[in-house]
């Protein structure tokens, strides 16, 4: 009995102790500052809590009308209508290149010479078809001769008529055919020339020197690809869910990732029949005049105006807070809480202001400084 009690009052004894021990680590008058204000982090990662919510003041979001718009993301592509390949219909092998992939040409300008012996087969059957068509003409000239002096029939002089005829049909299609080959049959070469049909800039090259050209040598019948750039198309992705807010004809404004500062307007000339199956677009096509910035493949945006308006919230810039391509706030969230909720951005207005799309209402109130509070939790 007198050990329970010894054991009783030792344990008691102990408790005391550990209780003042945790007063003194608690209430330390050696401490000078005051303690700094602090962040918790809850299970939520959106949701923090502070010491002091009356360090971060709030706003009320303001509201204004606006037009309603779409925004989408697209890339520049050259207008197919104003593509032109450039054929070599001589086949042999290249023996010089005077342009490449990416330069800017002019109609007629030269582009690449062609060793082939099409140009020499067709000048052999030129030659032939003169020797040919002269020997006809001979042979008429002497039977008309002989009919008006009454030595042959009819019958022979149009045959001769009709020989002479035909060596003339000979000879004609020899001459185009080195026309089509480029070859001057004043000047005959192996080499032959080919020139550029349009002004434009080269997007695509399938030879090299030495290469093989045409078709007879398993080469490309397309040496290159020329566009007419004056004109482009802005290809974008549109949600299956925002097609009714676009129609044929509209005008959407183009934004230039690499130009921020040039606002293009396009005109939509087609929407896709077809969507795709994985994220449900339709491919929206815009055309646009192209003032010499637009290069094939380039980054844009492009801003659909609507025809109703819609009200957004207002709130200050510094509210809003721009991480990593996305936009956020902060509001409260109660009991020293406040919430970080995403919001689509909209423009900038006067007074260091700008519309928020999407995310918050108007009269919601948010933290009006988001760069004091996300530098506490970073401090943290």
């Amino acid at each position: 009995m007198t050990t329970n009690k010894s054991l009783l009052k030792s344990a008691g004894y102990l408790a005391v102790c550990l209780s003042l021990t945790a007063c003194e680590k608690k209430f330390n008058p050696s401490d000078g500052a005051p303690p700094t204000t602090q962040v918790v982090q809850t299970g939520d990662m959106s949701l923090v809590t502070v010491d002091k919510p009356e360090q971060f003041p709030l706003v009320t979001a303001e509201q204004v009308d606006a037009i309603s718009e779409l925004k989408v993301t697209g890339t520049v592509n050259p207008d197919i209508a104003r593509e032109v390949p450039v054929i070599s219909l001589a086949s042999g092998r290249v023996v010089d290149i005077k342009a490449r992939l990416g330069d800017s040409v002019k109609k007629g300008q030269l582009l690449l010479r062609v060793q082939s012996p099409d140009s020499t087969n067709a000048f052999d059957t030129y030659l032939k078809a003169v020797n040919d068509e002269r020997l006809s003409n001979k042979a008429y000239v002497r039977a008309k001769d002989l009919y008006d002096h009454g030595a042959i029939p009819l019958s022979a002089l149009e045959q001769a008529e009709d020989a002479e005829k035909d060596m003339q049909a000979d000879l004609t299609a020899a001459e185009e055919q080195l026309k089509t080959l480029g070859v001057d049959k004043n000047h005959p070469s192996s080499v032959v020339p080919v020139y550029s049909p349009i002004s434009g800039v080269i997007i695509s090259q399938n030879v090299t020197n030495a290469a093989a050209a045409g078709m007879t040598f398993s080469g490309s019948s397309t040496a290159f690809t020329i566009a007419d750039l004056s004109s482009v198309w802005i290809i974008c992705d549109v949600y299956e869910n925002d097609l009714s807010k676009i129609a044929l004809g509209q005008t959407a404004s183009i934004k230039v990732n690499a130009y921020p500062d040039k606002i293009l307007t396009g005109r939509i000339s087609d929407i896709g029949p077809v969507l795709d199956p994985n994220i449900r677009t339709a491919k929206v096509r815009v055309e646009v005049r192209n003032p010499g910035l637009l290069k094939v493949g380039m980054f844009v945006t492009a801003t659909f105006q609507g025809k109703t308006k819609e009200m957004h919230a207002v709130v200050p810039a510094s509210a809003v807070l721009h991480l990593h391509d996305r936009d956020w706030v902060f509001v409260p969230a109660g009991e020293k809480k406040f919430k970080r909720v995403e919001v689509h951005g909209g423009n900038m207005l006067p007074g260091n202001k700008q519309e928020v799309l999407s995310g918050i209402n108007a009269n919601q109130q948010v933290v009006s400084n988001v760069l004091q509070l996300e530098a506490t939790l970073e401090a943290q």
